[in-house]
């Protein structure tokens, strides 16, 4: 058996749990023939780099497994049919790695930084004056300016 990573984007409308069933049934078929999946990541949804189907967003999950070329063929073809998969690529490896990805590290990473809060904006403080407006002067009433009437 040799060692494969797949990468599944399904449509931005469907839900995770469905999604989650999409890599159950992609699961199940490689494990059938005496496969191991070494890891399973569902990275959320994220954009794509050009419409697919219609969808600017997708949902991705990525599989790391050793299987068999039948049961990979047979995955990939049950993925061709699937209505709610936009895209699937599968890479044959050297190796089977079972640590987090590179993707699921930096979002923990960045997670931890923020203290797992997300986006804070209040840390900023309060805005300071830019200075002076230069020739323009103060932002008081504007002069009324006719664009049709031609100064001569």
């Amino acid at each position: 058996m040799a060692n494969y990573e797949t990468v599944l984007i399904a449509r931005q409308d469907v839900s995770a749990t469905q999604v989650e069933s999409i890599t159950d049934l992609a699961q199940e078929i490689l494990t059938e023939d005496g496969g191991r999946i070494a890891r399973r990541e569902y990275w959320g949804l994220r954009g794509l780099a050009f419409r697919i189907k219609k969808n600017r967003k997708g949902h991705y999950v990525l599989l790391n497994y050793e299987a068999k070329a039948e049961a990979v063929h047979e995955m990939e073809r049950r993925m061709r049919l699937h209505d709610d998969v936009l895209r699937y690529m599968t890479v044959r490896t050297e190796d089977l790695p079972e640590e987090p990805s590179v993707v699921l590290a930096r979002r923990d990473e960045r997670d931890r930084d923020r203290g797992g809060r997300g986006r804070d904006r209040d840390d900023r403080g309060p805005r300071e004056d830019r200075g002076p407006r230069g020739d323009r002067g103060p932002r008081g009433d504007r002069p009324y300016r006719d664009n049709d009437s031609s100064e001569d």
